[in-house]
């Protein structure tokens, strides 16, 4: 029977072999965790080899979330973590597992959703994937061999969840007529100054375009935003376009 106790959900993204996916879903319920989210798997869905690798896990794969890409994935969700064992160009805290979901306990206490990326096995997570998450999450590990397989950086994700589970949650933010901006929001503010700025101009020189583009995509994903700071930085931005149409100001 499934865990009625709030809890982040784990989402595998575009995970290759359907053995992996079932053996994380092992790895989850051996701690009491039940959400996972499937992003995009290479063999398809639903996965024989992935329900036969499950074993007593497997009603957890029946229910769990089918999505084409990540942003649907994490729609809902107020705070992301994302797993690598890469160095990444990006500028987001950095939590070992056992840190993260202490952090996650904490918000998962005060409402909040959240979820754990984890990447495909070959590769791990892109980084155009991993600026969709608030932080990151890496393992101490060998640095002459630092690849986890995919079931055993869930198993220690959820361990590390299941030890952190039961602790008091610290200090905590009261949101006064707010509540915490969710990904879908946060994805509507960076694509609303994404294109704004497309349109002034802004990503200059071209070929500094991308670069420029997801280092933005990713400021709006470090900061803790409520659904009144959202508001407020689209209407910034719509009064001084409408600033500009009108030709008021000077240069």
């Amino acid at each position: 029977m499934p865990d009625a106790a709030p809890q982040p959900a784990f989402v595998l993204v575009r995970p290759q072999m359907g053995e992996n996916i079932g053996a994380a879903a092992r790895a989850m319920w051996n701690f009491g965790l039940d959400r996972m989210r499937v992003v995009a798997p290479r063999d398809g869905w639903p996965s024989a080899s992935a329900v036969a690798m499950a074993s007593g896990a497997g009603w957890l794969l029946d229910e769990a979330m089918l999505v084409g890409d990540l942003p649907a994935a994490v729609g809902d969700c107020h705070y992301v973590y994302a797993t690598t064992a890469r160095g990444r160009e990006l500028t987001k805290p950095i939590f070992t597992p056992e840190e993260a979901m202490r952090d996650a306990a904490r918000r998962v206490a005060e409402g909040q959703k959240t979820a754990i990326l984890f990447g495909p096995e070959r590769s791990g997570l892109e980084n155009d994937d991993v600026v969709r998450a608030n932080a990151i999450i890496t393992v101490p590990v060998n640095p002459r061999f630092p690849s986890l397989n995919l079931a055993q950086c869930v198993l220690l994700t959820a361990y590390e969840w299941r030890r952190a589970a039961d602790a008091l949650p610290g200090a905590h933010v009261h949101m006064h007529n707010t509540q915490w901006a969710d990904q879908v929001e946060l994805e509507a503010l960076a694509t609303h100054y994404d294109d704004t700025m497309m349109q002034a101009g802004f990503f200059y020189p071209e070929h500094k375009a991308a670069i420029m583009r997801q280092t933005l995509r990713n400021f709006w994903s470090r900061m803790p935003l409520t659904q009144a700071d959202t508001r407020l930085l689209h209407g910034i931005l719509r009064q001084m376009v409408r600033w500009k149409d009108r030709g008021s100001g000077g240069a």
